[in-house]
């Protein structure tokens, strides 16, 4: 903007869900089918070797399935070399429409570990960081001019919050334990202050009852919380889903308005 007067940048809110393979084939199948009649825009696949088929593959299914954009949740980088992984990522983009959101990271807690099982070499924090901006340089080498693969960053400390910001289309602040909501508020403005980007906030529930499936991820497009059964309406689990519909849609538009920044048009 060129004048002095300050707007707020609005976005829509997105919701996704995590929803790995656990069930049997036919089981999986009627959950994507469910979650893509709940109203969510984004069914996302995590990256865990041990229990879950390779995503790429699991996502392409999903796809198929129903109406959804998918996406990782997310790749661990140290676990394929850069440009393997950026072609899986683009190629998924062109397999689905462009409904193919591209999260990346450095590795989840006991990553170390895991690459020393397999004979993997395990590299310190910094060059796993390069790994991941080589990553993205060839995904965007490889979707040229026509195609634009979103890529979503978790980053915490200084040096991840500078390639997302650098990087991300859409960036997951990512959050420690017991971590107050005026932390989590103070780590949104100064991102912000160096980029205004989409933000997500990961959302573990513990739902009473039996759910017939269970969101990890909410709220895209402003610091919120999530739900725990449709986005339309709330179940019990979720302090911020608490008392249905209305509530929750007051609750997460008051938490936007607060954590807004103004200034950008």
């Amino acid at each position: 903007m060129t004048d002095s007067t300050a707007t707020v940048r609005t976005r829509l809110f997105r919701f996704g869900v995590v929803a790995p393979l656990t069930t049997d084939l036919p089981a999986w199948r009627d959950r994507v089918r469910r979650i893509a009649d709940s109203g969510y825009s984004t069914l996302l696949m995590p990256d865990v070797p041990q229990w879950q088929p390779a995503p790429a593959p699991t996502l392409a299914v999903a796809a198929a399935l129903a109406d959804l954009r998918v996406g990782t949740w997310v790749y661990a980088s140290p676990l394929r070399p850069p440009w393997m992984m950026a072609w899986e990522a683009h190629s998924l983009s062109v397999l689905t429409d462009g409904r193919f959101e591209m999260g990346i990271g450095t590795g989840r807690p006991g990553i170390e570990d895991e690459l020393r099982e397999r004979g993997m070499p395990v590299l310190p924090p910094r060059e796993r960081l390069a790994q991941v901006r080589e990553t993205v340089t060839a995904l965007r080498d490889l979707d040229g001019p026509d195609l634009h693969t979103p890529v979503v960053m978790a980053a915490r400390g200084p040096h991840a919050l500078a390639l997302a910001a650098d990087l991300a289309d859409t960036v997951n602040l990512a959050l420690l334990p017991g971590e107050s909501r005026a932390e989590a508020a103070r780590l949104a403005r100064d991102f912000r202050a160096i980029r205004d980007v989409e933000l997500a906030l990961h959302v573990p529930v513990i739902v009473y009852g039996a759910p017939r499936h269970r969101p990890c991820r909410a709220s895209r497009g402003g610091l919120a919380g999530g739900t725990t059964g449709s986005p339309r309406g709330g179940r019990r689990g979720d302090p911020a889903a608490a008392g249905g519909d209305r509530l929750l849609l007051l609750r997460l538009r008051r938490r936007r308005r607060r954590h807004a920044r103004s200034g950008r048009g």
